[in-house]
């Protein structure tokens, strides 16, 4: 943990950092990153879905906004500004953009699958820095020029319909859902709060630590879903086993950050059914949580 405090300090070093001395220039880290954020409380998300790829998985086109969104969060913390981001990658793609990271004193925390059997297989970089938000930024987008991430923002196209009862979904998964990119996507909080480096992650769903669930129609009252479980070491096995039981496949287990507490692990989940036996399946995963319920 001290050796990775000491790697942040020098990041912080590394980055001058200008944020604690004046406001933060949030209209030049816009004009760097190239396209607008969302703003949950004083969380600043950029998405950087991977709208080039066509991505297959046991037939059904992935939409970006299913598993394909990529994303960047900047929060004011330590008289600075702390970024942490989950970029989606080709094989090709991950050393060349590891390498402008590091170069730009980065901090790559993991690197791993969300998903089995897609073609082409996708990674997924975890990565996280503190210091001038601006400069932050600039290295992330000089990294994420050595992929074929867009980075420049296509005029938004109309977005297609959510062909699924999501009242219905709604209801048994217990929070509101919202719709994106023709996907229903839900963000299901701990109750325990979560914290990186002593700075507490909040709001949960934009800081990328409340449990992902994403719906996308197959047709015929069936859908694809996947996401990942924000899991305590207790919780993984006991998740594990609502899912298998459920017939929803386990893809991934591993970790997102390095100093969080308390400890979590990331559990990543694909099927394509009927939708309201996945929703209960995942209700069923989510009572084995300390999660909230509407």
């Amino acid at each position: 943990m001290h050796k990775t405090v000491s790697a942040l300090i020098g990041v912080a070093a590394c980055f001058i950092t200008s944020a604690h001395a004046q406001a933060i220039d949030w209209q030049k880290v816009d004009e760097t990153l190239g396209r607008k954020p969302m703003v949950a409380d004083d969380v600043h998300r950029y998405g950087f879905p991977r709208t080039d790829l066509t991505v297959t998985l046991d037939g059904v086109t992935i939409k970006p906004a299913l598993a394909l969104g990529g994303w960047l969060a900047f929060k004011p913390a330590h008289g600075g500004t702390m970024v942490m981001g989950d970029l989606v990658l080709l094989e090709s793609e991950v050393n060349p953009v590891m390498a402008k990271m590091i170069a730009s004193g980065l901090e790559i925390t993991a690197v791993h699958n969300h998903l089995l059997r897609a073609s082409p297989p996708t990674f997924y970089m975890h990565v996280a820095g503190h210091g001038d938000p601006v400069k932050l930024a600039s290295a992330i987008h000089d990294a994420l020029a050595e992929s074929k991430t867009p980075l420049t923002v296509a005029a938004a196209a109309n977005s297609s319909s959510i062909d699924l009862d999501t009242a219905k979904l709604d209801q048994i998964i217990g929070v509101k859902g919202q719709a994106n990119g023709g996907v229903y996507q839900f963000n299901v909080k701990r109750r325990d709060p979560v914290s990186e480096d002593g700075m507490l992650l909040t709001p949960v769903g934009a800081m990328g630590v409340a449990t992902a669930i994403n719906f996308q129609p197959t047709g015929g009252g069936k859908a694809a879903v996947t996401g990942d479980f924000v899991l305590t070491s207790d919780e993984v096995n006991p998740v594990i086993a609502a899912l298998r039981t459920h017939g929803i496949e386990v893809t991934a287990l591993h970790s997102h950050m390095l100093n969080e507490q308390p400890r979590l692990f990331f559990m990543h989940f694909w099927a394509n059914d009927d939708v309201v036996k996945l929703a209960e399946g995942l209700r069923a995963a989510i009572d084995k949580t300390a999660s909230t319920k509407s």
